[in-house]
Order: C-alpha cells, then sequence, then structure tokens
C-alpha cells in the first residue's frame, strides 16, 4: 500500500556547518573530476587539501508504521468549491417542505401515469421540450390540455398546426415548439415505433431536444442518470456559491463543471433542488438572501 505522505530529503555526509536535511528540489550540483584542482591553479595557490566530493543519498521519509518500500508520492486532491457541503445541507433544509412550483408541476407530473409506458416517455420529453423558456404552470396547463385531446405520437401527427399552437400556446416560442414537436414526433414513430431513444445522444439529435432535457428525460423516462440537467436556475446558482473553478457562460459549461466534481450519487438530485431553491430564494433579481441560511457562505449574498 502506497504511504499516506511521503516527502524527499537529501542528507550530506559531510559533518561541517549546514550538514543535514536540503529540502527537495535544492540539488548540488555536481563536482567534475580535478574540478577543485583547476580553481586552484587558476588562483596560483597550491592546493593543500583537496576536499572529496560530497556524496548525496536520497531517501523518503515514510509516514509512521511504514517502511517506504515502493512508496510513490501522492496525487494532488481534486479541486472541490470550499463550504460546498454546508451550503448543500442548508438547501436542503429550505427545501424540505417540497413547495416550489418545480415539485408539483415538473417533467415527472405532466404525464398520464396511467397511459402505457411508451405513452408515458412520450409525454415527458414532450413536457420538457414545452418546458423551455417557459414557468411550469404554463407548461402544466399546456400539457393538461393535450393531453385531453389523447396525447400520442398518432395523435399528434393526426393534427394540424393551427390545432397544436392552440393547444399549448401561450408556451415560450410556441410556434417554433409546434414545428419541433411535429417532426420529433415523426422521428419517433418512424425510428423507435413510437417510443423515446434511450441514449442522450439519441434525444439530442431530435429537433427542439437540448442538454438538459436529454439528462432530465432520461432520468424520468427511463430512470437512468446520465448527467446533471442544468438549466438557468442550476446555471446561476452554481455561480453564485462559486460552485465552479471559474465563471461558467452557459449551462453546459456549468454542467461539466459541476460533473468534475460533485460526487455522482448526487446528480439526479441536483436539479429539482437548484431549481425550487432558485424559484423561492435565489431569484434571478433581488434574491431573497436574508431569508437564505447560505447568506454567510454565498460569495454573492446581498449586502444588508
Amino acid at each position: 500500500m502506497a504511504a499516506a505522505g511521503v516527502r524527499m530529503l537529501t542528507r550530506s555526509r559531510s559533518g561541517g556547518p549546514g550538514a543535514g536535511l536540503r529540502g527537495c528540489g535544492e540539488e548540488a550540483a555536481p563536482l567534475r573530476r580535478g574540478q577543485v584542482a583547476a580553481e586552484g591553479r587558476k588562483r596560483h595557490r597550491p592546493v593543500k587539501h583537496q576536499r572529496k566530493a560530497q556524496r548525496l543519498h536520497v531517501a523518503y521519509e515514510a509516514a509512521d508504521g511504514e517502511n517506504g518500500k515502493g512508496a510513490e508520492p501522492l496525487e494532488a486532491a481534486a479541486w472541490e468549491p470550499q463550504g460546498w457541503r454546508q451550503q448543500l445541507a442548508n438547501i436542503r433544509t429550505m427545501r424540505k417542505e417540497r413547495n416550489a412550483p418545480v415539485d408539483q408541476l415538473g417533467a415527472e407530473h405532466c404525464y398520464d401515469p396511467s397511459a402505457p409506458p411508451t405513452v408515458q416517455r412520450f409525454q415527458v420529453l414532450l413536457s420538457l421540450m414545452l418546458s423551455s423558456q417557459t414557468k411550469d404552470q404554463v407548461t402544466a396547463g399546456a400539457m393538461q390540455r393535450l393531453r385531453a385531446r389523447g396525447l400520442t405520437v398518432d395523435n399528434v401527427l393526426r393534427m394540424d398546426d393551427s390545432t397544436l399552437g392552440a393547444l399549448i400556446y401561450p408556451v415560450g416560442f410556441w410556434r417554433s415548439k409546434v414545428k419541433y414537436i411535429k417532426q420529433t414526433s415523426a422521428i419517433l414513430q418512424e425510428r423507435y415505433g413510437g417510443d423515446i431513444p434511450a441514449s442522450v445522444a439519441e434525444l439530442v439529435a431530435l429537433p427542439g431536444v437540448g442538454p438538459k432535457m436529454a439528462h432530465l428525460a432520461m432520468a424520468v423516462a427511463w430512470g437512468s442518470v446520465s448527467g446533471i440537467a442544468v438549466d438557468t436556475h442550476v446555471h446561476r446558482i452554481a455561480n453564485r456559491l462559486r460552485w465552479t473553478k471559474r465563471e461558467t457562460k452557459a449551462p453546459e459549461e456549468t454542467r461539466a463543471a459541476l460533473e468534475e466534481w460533485l460526487p455522482r450519487e448526487l446528480w439526479s438530485e441536483i436539479n429539482g433542488l437548484l431549481v425550487g431553491f432558485g424559484q423561492q430564494t435565489c431569484l434571478p433579481i433581488r434574491p431573497r438572501c436574508q431569508s437564505c441560511l447560505n447568506r454567510t457562505l454565498c460569495p454573492a449574498a446581498c449586502s444588508p
């Protein structure tokens, strides 16, 4: 087993002043044969005593209980934000009631639980497509209207664009979403038998489906944790708490930064936790810092 802590030391055999331990990196320049005598001749005086070149012995100072054999330097510890565990614990405490809009109206609440699994998964994907730049309340209303008409791939493809648009209005960018929903539904019918793909790569290849939607679809529809779903709330809060090594400019950059250090067992929790926190406390404008348990731990906390 590798030593828990190893330090390289050099020890001189000469007994004069300064002999003893030399810090790692202070290397003694090797003496060339005849160098001392040559230096003496340059000064035009005989060399009475030619000093013997020092021989350096390198040793590893092992931790207690180790003999140092086979010791290897430890790798540098991976980066992680200072105090993040306490910050996360505080957010969990603030979110214990689970009464934010996402908790009642998120993608896991928008599908028909009595429908066949294939239809359930399609409805999950459709709710995620509608949710982009749209409040959860508006997305939930659109899903209720669609489900009342029988929300299946076949039924969507039978609707004309104006009917579909009227059902999903006023979700954000509803005209573009009508086009994406029709195109995606046709692909699902043709390539996947009306089901949705079971991989992030195939999901993001569908029109109108981004990485955040794909990771949430994998989690909700397939029960598989493929990555951290980062929306505007998670992106904003991660930067405010300095949960990234440097400021990130886009949600996908934030996702990559979080996945470098956040333990994988927390990936499935972090989206819903931070989205609700962002809806209730860490608001985009005028965040409620004075009621936040992290007000003394957050680098971006507002002054009283």
